[in-house]
């Protein structure tokens, strides 16, 4: 009777429940919240005509503005070494790269501010 408890236990843990790859959910643990508020691209990033502005938020998220729309785009992002990978609520994506300390996005030239 024990062993066909834990067969069902085990068959109900690990085949009948989907495995969970990356964190595509938009969730972030406390760890990688506690590692991005110190990452080196978090912060605010705007282009020379202060048009558009990316707030790349410590917990994964970013907040994008265009002209006097505060939240034109908003979704998550991930960054692996110099390269960034967004994820937008609606659907969409977008990449750019850091180089020099300016980020490189869809045609647009960001600088930190």
């Amino acid at each position: 009777m024990i062993a066909l408890v834990a067969a069902i236990a085990y068959i109900t843990l690990f085949v009948m429940t989907p495995p969970r790859a990356g964190n595509f959910s938009g969730e972030i643990t406390e760890i990688q919240e506690r590692d991005m508020k110190s990452h080196p691209y978090v912060g605010l990033w705007v282009t020379g005509d202060g048009h558009v502005r990316h707030e790349l938020l410590p917990n994964g998220r970013y907040v994008e503005a265009r002209g006097n729309r505060e939240h034109a785009y908003e979704g998550r992002y991930e960054v692996s070494g110099s390269h960034i990978e967004y994820w937008d609520d609606t659907g969409f994506t977008a990449d750019g790269d850091f180089r020099s300390d300016i980020l490189h996005h869809a045609g647009m030239v960001l600088y930190r501010h």
